[in-house]
Order: C-alpha cells, then sequence, then structure tokens
C-alpha cells in the first residue's frame, strides 16, 4: 500500500490493512496478504485477502475449503501437524508441506525432492503475478476497488495461461 518510510502514518484502509513483515524479503510492509490456492497447471483456484500480520496457518483452512481439493501443497509456513489432521478429519484434504531441517520426522530425499518441483510452480505464478502483472503494486482508495484490480489481475493471468488471449 506505501512505502515503509510511510507507513505509520498511512490513512488509506485504516483498521483493515496492517504492518506485517515478508519473510523472504525481511522487509516490514503496510497492506494486505493474498493466500492463494493455485492448480498443478498454475491456475488460480481460490483466494483470501486478510490484513499484513495474519500467519498463513490462519487463513489455510478458508481458502483451502472453498474450492476443496484432495491434496494441498503449502510452504513451510504452514507447517502444523494440527492443521494438518483438522482439515483431513473435516474436509478429507491432504496437505503436505516441505519438512525443516531440525524436524525430528523427516520424510525421504526423493518425497522432497518431487514436492519441491511441485512447489516451483506455485512459486512462479507468485513470480509472475508480482512481476509481470504488478499485483503489490495496486492503487486502490477502496475495498471495492481494490478487490476490483486484485480479480482483474487474476483473470487476466488466468486467461493468458489457458491460452485464451495474447499477452
Amino acid at each position: 500500500m506505501c512505502h515503509a518510510a510511510r507507513m505509520y502514518r498511512v490513512k488509506r484502509f485504516q483498521g483493515i490493512a496492517d504492518i506485517g513483515l515478508c519473510a523472504s524479503k525481511k522487509q516490514w510492509y503496510y497492506g494486505f496478504k493474498l493466500h492463494l490456492q493455485v492448480t498443478n497447471q498454475g491456475l488460480p483456484m481460490g483466494y483470501v485477502v486478510t490484513e499484513a500480520s495474519c500467519h498463513d496457518r490462519t487463513a489455510a483452512e478458508t481458502v483451502m475449503t472453498q474450492i476443496p481439493h484432495l491434496y494441498n501443497l503449502g510452504d513451510k509456513g504452514f507447517i502444523s501437524s494440527e492443521l494438518q489432521k483438522k482439515l483431513y478429519e473435516a474436509y478429507q484434504i491432504a496437505f503436505w508441506t516441505p519438512s525443516r531441517k531440525n524436524q525430528k520426522h523427516r520424510p525421504s530425499e526423493s518425497w522432497e525432492k518431487w514436492l519441491k518441483q511441485k512447489r516451483k510452480v506455485i512459486e512462479t505464478v507468485f513470480s509472475v503475478l508480482v512481476d509481470q502483472y504488478r499485483m503489490t503494486e495496486i492503487r486502490a482508495n477502496s475495498i471495492a476497488g481494490f478487490e476490483v484490480a486484485l480479480d482483474g489481475i487474476l483473470l487476466a493471468y488466468s486467461l493468458v495461461t489457458l491460452g485464451l488471449v495474447e499477452r
């Protein structure tokens, strides 16, 4: 929503957006966080937008039950045996995450390699949405405007990915 120098005095979306940490960039930011469900082919299926400080596990159940799929992959931010158990028991959703280096029970190396290959598709989708479709640069002044811009970006990306239109 704004540069780091202005995030403590910004007025836009006050009370809705807040300050969060982007772990990969090691930067603080003011705005929202997008939790996106992506198919194996790289198509967005469902999403939830939360305040920036919301933990991934909090929004995981919501985004995965919008359009239930039997198998879901998450990044290391989603590691939680309780969440995996709850999703399986309540919705019959298998939820897999890569293991951490210090985890006691680690899956086989071949499983980790397969999971990493599948996660690469998801990370590529996010990179394309940020770099080519400038998703992090939405300059809306209302929630409705923000939603329209986000839906437009996801629709345009989906149409290009399906080959229905050219970029």
